[in-house]
Order: C-alpha cells, then sequence, then structure tokens
C-alpha cells in the first residue's frame, strides 16, 4: 500500500480541466513523488515525478508566467 497526501486541486479556467497535485508515499520507503492528476472529462493523465524534475519543471512554469504580460481582465 501507499499514502496519498493530497496537495493542491484546481480547474484550468480555459480548458476546465482538473489538476490535482498529490505526495505519494510509498509504504516500503523511499523518495517521496509529486503525483499530477489531470482529468478532462472522464479520461484521466496521471503520472509521479522526483522532487529533482518537479524543481525544474516549477522553474520553468514560473519563468514562462513571470514573462506573459499582466492582464487585468479575468481569463
Amino acid at each position: 500500500m501507499s499514502q496519498i497526501t493530497p496537495l493542491d486541486r484546481f480547474r484550468v479556467p480555459l480548458g476546465g480541466q482538473e489538476i490535482e497535485l498529490q505526495q505519494h508515499d510509498h509504504d516500503a520507503g523511499g523518495m517521496s513523488l509529486l503525483r499530477t492528476r489531470i482529468r478532462e472529462g472522464s479520461r484521466f493523465t496521471i503520472f509521479d515525478i522526483d522532487p529533482q524534475t518537479a524543481e525544474h519543471w516549477g522553474r520553468a512554469l514560473l519563468r514562462w508566467a513571470q514573462a506573459q504580460p499582466i492582464r487585468t481582465d479575468p481569463p
């Protein structure tokens, strides 16, 4: 068995996808993984990433977001 700890859950405004972030810990030990679940209607995409990959991905997302023009109207 493993333990899943919810971290965040949100909906993408433009596409309506539901994104869940969870910490995935195996009972046998080892490193914790970040589980990303993306739901589009009845279809799910689920993948687990290690801390180093999560940091790399997170920094890339932040660089992209910070380079975008500031919008005052809601998406």
